[in-house]
């Protein structure tokens, strides 16, 4: 039972049992038990019965919606059965308007025409179709081709397998000696083979270290030569002058400087001194560290000459090391960044390069340079092809040239880094100088002047200054390297000899042992005659296999391309054969124009007669489905009305059989307040129904007059006998669905 219902009963229970109590107070209560026992048994069969009664009319109902489901889709279904036939009746009518003689005939001309086409595509298909089967048999005779050469394949390979294995076999058989003995005289080869190279370098070696002497007692004949004779000599006019200007580089200074000096035409009277001579005509490295020594010697001592001149005392010096630095710096910060230091876009010296290598070397740097083997009196000289004579007279030349205006902004920078003590060119840290010598790639010469020191070592490995002794030393470690060649090269030519005899002795030993095993020796060579002939036969078959295997791929590609060919024009063939029917159907339609269109229309008919006919029945079975949800709502009123009073009946029973002659009074009492309030009850009624009777009596007795039971019996039967009514009344208006 839902909310709303139990509002509406409680409130009708209330009504009725107040008014049975206020009529049947006074009467008497001694039949009471039978009384109530007899309606419980009454309203519990009413609630079996309207129970089956709501089950009844609930199936009715079910019945009904079903039918009223199907007779919709009826409805529907002959509805769109209405519009398809009234589409086909428009279309008849729009065919037969078409009909006329004129349509007809094009109609059946076209039919013909495209029969036309048709036959043409059919042939078409017929000898594509030849094509293709065709193909297919050059397919299938390409791949019994393939099939086969691909078994002589596997084939040849089975016997290049055999012919290897019998061939390890017989190289098994050979005796372990003379394999011992073919690794010795291959071994005892290749030992002589080194050894006769050895005996190459030691010799080249041997040449080279004479050459050295020759090239050593050259530049110790022509550096003592030069050295003693070439030598510059400044007047004291000209001393006395650059002293003057180097304390006060004035403009007047200057010209009394360069009065002196005579300028170009003096340094090339100094020039014209430079001895030469056939010793010094030999070609040289410039990198060579024996040149390099000769150089620098030679530098240092025309500089230190005329450091005398000036009045100085300190000398520079010169070292291997000082010589390997300028060497490097030249190459790093010259040749590697392609800086030419004259030339037509020359860019003077590298200063960053300078302090880069100063920091390096952490000491102080100064650079002179000169035009080297790029000009002279004599012609031009090249770095592949120098000699000694054009390196001595471009450092010659160079030095002159420094003692005078170098033009421009350098004036007489030169000159002053020559003369000056302590510092040059106004930076101090110059207390030890060490001169080293080097060619850029261009030809120009580099004079990097160092203060060498004991942390930068650049004076280690100096240089004695004396001319001759410096050449002898050179001459002397010249000739010690060719003493050391030859003793080498005598060495490697006794191993040789060993080397040779050994040899001899391994291939006797093996020719001896190959003697003895003949027979082994013919099983390999025979042995390796078959594997060649089966390696050959393999590659003739392997050869054959791939020239198939590419005519059977060529073979499938042809076949695919005809039956591609083949589905293109069965493809052709199936549309005009869909356009042949669609003409032979336009003109059917036009012939029978008049028989499509009274088809048509009787359809129509037919299915406005269908959908009338449908929504009759539609009609019918909604008016059998409002009666049964019209029972079902008075039969489930019903049944929940007999619930009530059955609960009541039972409600009774309980407070009368619970009930003493000392609650006579109260009920008397209970009665008089049901009087003053007639909803008093309602509340009992709706709490005994949902609880245990038992549970405070009291509470939910009802209310008694006078010492007689019987009274609350008949005020009990009274208040179910109007209850009955009303609610009956009440349910027979009330219309519920509660599907």
């Amino acid at each position: 039972m839902n909310k709303k219902k139990m509002i509406r009963l409680t409130a009708l229970v209330g009504v009725a049992t107040a008014t049975g109590v206020v009529a049947e107070a006074n009467q008497a209560h001694a039949a009471t038990t039978t009384t109530t026992e007899t309606t419980n048994q009454t309203t519990n069969a009413s609630v079996e019965s309207t129970q089956a009664a709501v089950d009844a009319a609930q199936s009715t109902f079910d019945t009904a919606q079903t039918s009223v489901d199907n007779a919709q889709a009826n409805v529907t279904s002959a509805s769109n059965n209405v519009t398809s036939a009234s589409v086909a009746l428009s279309s008849a009518i729009a065919n037969k308007e078409a009909a006329t003689s004129e349509n007809i005939a094009s109609a059946t001309s076209a039919v013909s025409s495209q029969a036309v086409v048709v036959a043409s595509a059919s042939q078409a298909v017929s000898e594509q179709a030849g094509v293709v089967s065709a193909a297919a048999s050059v397919q299938a005779s390409a791949q019994a081709e393939a099939t086969s050469a691909s078994a002589s394949l596997s084939s040849s390979s089975v016997n290049v397998a055999s012919a290897t294995s019998a061939l390890s076999a017989a190289e098994a058989a050979l005796t372990s000696d003379q394999s011992t003995a073919a690794n010795n005289l291959s071994a005892a080869e290749s030992a002589a083979s080194s050894a006769s190279a050895a005996v190459s370098s030691g010799q080249a070696a041997v040449d080279n270290a004479q050459a050295a002497v020759a090239s050593a007692q050259a530049i110790v004949d022509a550096v003592a030569k030069v050295q003693s004779s070439d030598v510059i000599n400044m007047s004291v006019a000209y001393i006395t002058a650059l002293k003057n200007y180097l304390a006060n580089p004035s403009s007047a200074n200057a010209a009394a400087l360069q009065e002196v000096a005579k300028g170009a035409d003096y340094v090339k009277e100094l020039q014209q001194k430079f001895k030469s001579g056939a010793s010094l005509d030999v070609v040289v490295d410039p990198s060579d560290p024996t040149v390099q020594e000769a150089l620098s010697v030679y530098a240092v001592n025309l500089i230190n000459h005329l450091r005398n001149q000036y009045g100085l005392t300190t000398a520079f010096g010169a070292s291997v090391n000082a010589n390997v630095a300028a060497i490097d710096f030249v190459k790093k910060y010259y040749d590697d960044e392609d800086w030419n230091i004259f030339g037509t876009t020359g860019k003077g010296h590298n200063k960053n390069g300078l302090d880069a290598y100063a920091n390096q070397l952490n000491t102080s740097i100064a650079e002179d340079a000169g035009s080297g083997l790029t000009t002279w009196v004599n012609g031009k000289a090249t770095m592949a092809t120098t000699t000694l004579h054009n390196l001595l007279y471009a450092v010659y030349s160079d030095i002159a040239t420094m003692l005078f205006d170098d033009g421009g902004t350098n004036n007489w920078s030169h000159a002053q880094s020559i003369f000056e003590d302590g510092t040059i060119l106004g930076t101090d840290g110059f207390n030890n100088v060490y001169l080293g010598v080097a060619f850029d790639k261009y030809g120009y010469a580099h004079y990097e002047l160092y203060n060498a020191t004991e942390g930068n070592h650049l004076g280690n490995n100096a240089y004695s200054l004396d001319v001759q002794t410096a050449a002898q030393a050179l001459l002397t470690n010249a000739q010690a390297s060719l003493a050391s060649a030859k003793a080498s090269l005598q060495r490697m030519t006794t191993n040789l000899m060993v080397a040779k005899a050994a040899v001899v002795a391994a291939q006797n030993q093996l020719a001896a042992l190959e003697n003895s095993s003949a027979n082994d020796l013919v099983a390999v060579t025979k042995a390796r005659t078959q594997l060649a002939s089966a390696e050959t036969s393999y590659q003739t078959a392997l050869a054959t296999y791939k020239q198939k295997e590419e005519a059977l791929k060529k073979a499938g590609d042809n076949l695919a391309a005809a039956q591609a060919s083949l589905e293109a024009a069965q493809a052709t063939l199936a549309t005009a054969k869909a356009k042949l029917a669609e003409l032979e159907e336009t003109v059917a339609n036009l012939t029978n124009a008049d028989q499509l269109l009274a088809a048509a229309q009787a359809a129509y008919e037919q299915a406005v007669a269908n959908l009338t006919t449908a929504t009759g029945n539609l009609g019918a079975a909604q008016v059998d489905l409002a009666k049964a949800e019209s029972q079902l709502a008075l039969a489930e009123d019903t049944a929940e009305q007999a619930k009530v009073r059955a609960a009541i009946a039972a409600q009774v029973d309980q407070q009368l059989n619970g009930s003493t002659a000392n609650d006579h009074q109260s009920a008397g009492q209970d009665a008089t307040s049901l009087k003053a309030n007639g909803r008093a009850l309602t509340a009992t009624v709706a709490t005994a129904s949902a609880t245990n009777p038992k549970r405070d009596a009291d509470q939910g007795r009802l209310p008694q007059t006078g010492n007689d039971d019987q009274e609350a019996s008949t005020m009990a039967l009274v208040g179910l006998g109007m209850l009955g009514m009303v609610t009956g009344l009440y349910g027979y208006k009330k219309k519920k669905l509660t599907k």
